[in-house]
Order: structure tokens, then C-alpha cells, then sequence
């Protein structure tokens, strides 16, 4: 439950993920590098052979070989023409995971939860492309869930902003589950990746922990989870509405019995503790973003 945001403030609407300093994010860039362990030609191996600096085997020519890939020593040594093959070289790929759930559509501070997811994948968009490596992204949580194949260069920018002009889904809309996303986007990985999970984790986690620790064996991951302030603790304004973005359903509780206020509060704090602790032993970076204040800043703090 999270509480109605026309009862606590004026209701924000779609404001965007606001501007972000061009200089924050060259700050954002080599954290990213550090994080991702390197998007440079040659620290990524691909599968099967092809060109690159790294030699795979010598083998002896056969018809049809290039005959620039003649190793003269070996040749030489054996007295046989023999050819070099090495391990292709390629850069990163991202995939950008986005929860487009009806809870992401909340927030009573500055934006919502989905501007601030927006923005993120804008980002992280463009520090993905800005080394030649490619991003691709599947959305959850909407009855038709999208899915980007990795591409490189300005047009995958474009791409993930169009994909994301929708917004969110409707309030009680079934969505698919983050749980069924990750084992998706395991099986479209075949190299090693960075994995970023975009979302505000409601639910149990028990339904993903299992599928996320395995891309975490295989890859990097890094979940960022939104959150508003009044997710943690309820203001004391009266009575006040609160609604279930998932199912939509809705009661109606008294703000000013303290009692209950702390009872949300150390509600949400287990809850929140609860996804930490899963994500800590998914062996995923974990940073939290809010809808209030700078999330630009906040993130690159968390990554720098």
C-alpha cells in the first residue's frame, strides 16, 4: 500500500526526470567504467573465434583461410603453413531491465518514481554507447512488456526514449513479474553483461531473489531502486487514503494515531531491509534513488 498522493500534496503528474549537469556526468562515465570492469576494446571475450589480439590457436592452413593470418614462425618451425586464430574482441553489452508497474507511477516530492526511472535509463543509455558498446531493454510490470534487442550508437538512445513515452501501466492492470524478466534476459545473454534492474521492488522478493542470483553468477548487476518519502513514513494530515497501485485497492486510515504511524514506518524499514539483504546476497550493487532532490547526484555518489 502506498499512500493516495492527492491526499498528502497536489498531485506532481509527469514532470521528467529534470535536467542533468554535463558535468556530472562525465563524473558518471568513469564510474561506470570502474563499475562495468572496463568497456575497452578486449576486456570482453566473445564466443568463437574471429579477429582480435588475443591467440586462440595455431592450426595448420587449410583452403579457403585468410592468408594474412599466416603465422610465419610457426610456419617456419614445421615447415607446414600454419594460421592463427585469435578471440574476438567486444565491447559491453547493457541491458536495462524498467519497471513500468502502477506503483512506479507514485511520488509526492519532487517527481515520480517513473521520472526518475526515466532518467536513469537515459543515462545509462548514453554512458553504455559512448565506448561503442551497445544497450538493449525489456520492460515489466505492463501488459505488453517491451523488448529492444542491444544496439549501438545515438539510435539506441532514441530507442529507449520512445519506448518509455508510454509511461507507466494503469492502476490494477496485470503486468509481467520482475521474476519472469530476469530469467528472460538470461536467456538472451550469451557473454558476460551488465545487468541494470530499474525498479521499486514491492512485492515479496523471494519471487526474484532466485532468478537474479543467477545472472549475478554470470554477470554484473546493479539494482536501482526508486522509492518516494512517503513510502517510509506516513505524515500526520488525518484521515488519509490509501490505495494499492498493483490491485487498486483501497482503505482509509487515521494519521493522527501515532501508534499506527510508527507501525508503517517499521513496516517499511523491514520491508526495505528485506529487498537489501536479498540483493546483497544476489551479489548485486545496490543504489537507492528518491524522488526528492537531485537523483543524478545521489547516483553518481553511490557509483563514485
Amino acid at each position: 500500500m502506498t499512500p493516495a498522493a492527492s491526499a498528502v500534496a497536489p498531485p506532481a503528474g509527469r514532470q521528467g526526470p529534470g535536467p542533468i549537469p554535463g558535468a556530472l556526468v562525465e563524473v558518471l562515465d568513469l564510474a561506470f567504467v570502474r563499475w562495468a570492469g572496463g568497456v575497452i576494446a578486449g576486456e570482453y571475450r566473445a564466443a568463437g573465434v574471429g579477429s582480435g589480439t588475443e591467440l586462440a590457436q595455431l592450426r595448420p592452413y587449410q583452403p579457403g583461410d585468410d592468408v594474412r593470418q599466416l603465422d610465419p614462425a610457426a610456419t617456419a618451425r614445421t615447415g607446414i603453413p600454419h594460421v592463427r586464430q585469435q578471440v574476438p574482441e567486444r565491447l559491453l553489452t547493457t541491458w536495462l531491465a524498467v519497471d513500468l508497474s502502477p506503483s512506479m507511477a507514485f511520488g509526492t516530492a519532487d517527481r515520480l518514481k517513473s521520472d526518475v526511472s526515466e532518467g536513469v535509463v537515459d543515462v545509462l543509455g548514453a554512458l553504455a554507447v559512448r565506448r561503442g558498446g551497445r544497450v538493449g531493454l525489456l520492460t515489466f510490470g505492463s501488459e505488453t512488456p517491451l523488448l529492444l534487442p542491444p544496439r549501438g550508437g545515438r539510435g539506441a538512445r532514441v530507442g529507449l526514449r520512445r519506448a518509455l513515452t508510454a509511461g507507466v501501466a494503469p492502476d490494477g492492470a496485470p503486468g509481467e513479474e520482475l521474476h519472469t524478466t530476469l530469467a528472460k534476459i538470461g536467456r538472451l545473454t550469451q557473454t558476460r553483461s551488465l545487468i541494470v534492474v530499474i525498479s521499486d521492488f514491492g512485492g515479496s522478493p523471494a519471487e526474484w531473489a532466485r532468478p537474479l542470483a543467477a545472472l549475478g553468477a554470470r554477470h554484473t548487476v546493479l539494482a536501482v531502486e526508486v522509492r518516494d518519502p512517503r513510502e517510509q513514513e506516513l505524515p500526520n494530515v488525518g484521515r488519509l487514503a490509501m490505495v494499492d497501485p498493483e490491485t487498486g485497492a483501497r482503505i482509509e486510515v487515521d494519521t493522527a494515531d501515532r501508534r499506527l504511524r510508527e507501525r508503517f514506518a517499521r513496516a517499511a524499514r523491514t520491508e526495505r531491509a528485506e529487498v537489501a539483504a536479498a540483493l546483497r546476497r544476489a551479489g548485486a550493487e545496490h543504489v537507492v534513488l528518491s524522488t526528492s532532490g537531485a537523483w543524478a547526484r545521489q547516483l553518481g555518489r553511490r557509483l563514485a
